[in-house]
């Protein structure tokens, strides 16, 4: 037992511990970066976007199905992960970009949050040109919802996330729920269908415009009975 008086042997064991430990967390950086733990989106059905009830916004709101967006002339739909959040605010701010083009196309842009905070709101608007409604049971975030919680603070592509956003000039705040991922769809009238369904994997994880024009641009406007006779 003479080498626990041997000084090397605790040095020795110390170090062994230390670069364990650094493995560990290098191991445990390196697959947090991968896709490995996150959770895979399920695809939504219209069907099942076609019966969440949205509600207006006003002092008297008003009860709908969201099928009522898209019936006529489709619509692009944003998913808002929180207005708050400067990444959503770069996010709108780019769909709301799309919005002459949109327009020129007869197609409506829209949002929807799942909670009404204080003024978040209205200080989301001036970045997001369209209408926004409530879905208070987050359905447009199911199927299956899926959470990034402070995983995302060590994931390099959040931070990359966030310099972008910083650099544009956005900025936010800490109100209200942010874990629940979002997203962005196009959907055509009537039966056409989900032309674009795009899940935020992370934090900042923004939808790409062009896709959504690209989308938009598929949309096939209904044609009411009186037109085809």
């Amino acid at each position: 037992m003479s080498f626990l008086q041997d000084p090397s042997f605790f040095t020795m064991g110390m170090w062994s511990i230390g670069a364990g430990a650094l493995g560990a967390a290098a191991l445990a950086l390196l697959l947090a970066n991968t896709d490995v733990f996150l959770s895979k989106p399920q695809k939504a059905a219209l069907e099942y976007l076609e019966d969440i009830d949205l509600k207006t916004l006003e002092k008297e709101p008003r009860t709908f199905k969201a099928k009522e967006l898209w019936e006529k002339n489709g619509a692009v739909i944003m998913a808002v992960r929180r207005p708050g959040c400067f990444l959503c605010r770069e996010e709108a701010a780019d769909l709301s970009s799309l919005k002459p083009k949109l327009d020129e196309l007869g197609v409506p842009l829209y949002a929807v949050v799942k909670e009404h905070v204080r003024t978040e709101v209205k200080d989301f608007q001036p970045y997001f040109k369209g209408e926004i409604f409530l879905d208070e049971k987050k359905r447009f975030y199911g199927p299956q919802r899926r959470k990034m919680m402070f995983m995302g603070f060590i994931r390099l592509g959040v931070w990359y996330n966030f310099f972008r956003a910083w650099n544009g000039g956005f900025s936010g705040n800490l109100e209200g729920e942010g874990f629940i991922l979002g997203g962005v769809f196009v959907v055509g009238p009537g039966k056409q269908g989900i032309l674009l369904e795009h899940r935020e994997k992370e934090f900042g994880d923004k939808v790409n415009p062009l896709s959504v024009l690209e989308a938009a641009r598929k949309i096939k406007p209904q044609t009411s009975t009186s037109e085809k006779k």
